[in-house]
């Protein structure tokens, strides 16, 4: 299982991550903020399970891109 955490409140909107992995995340039309796509909200850190191992490689990808290293990428 995949497990993504994004703490959207500290996102500056560069769009890496919709660049890298666009079907886990796309850009907020209303704050131009990350948004995690079928994500849960737990204190401003939204979280993802999925058991789709296949998107790993593309949600490492933009943890690793994001400036301000607000995407956190787990295989459980």
């Amino acid at each position: 299982m995949v497990v993504i955490t994004l703490q959207r409140n500290k996102c500056i909107g560069c769009n890496y991550c919709v660049e890298l992995a666009p079907k886990q995340f796309q850009m907020s039309k209303k704050d131009g903020k990350s948004v995690l796509l079928h994500a849960t909200d737990k204190k401003g850190f939204f979280t993802l399970k999925s058991n789709e191992n296949e998107i790993l490689e593309s949600c490492e990808n933009a943890s690793k891109a994001c400036p301000v290293k607000i995407i956190r990428v787990k295989l459980i």
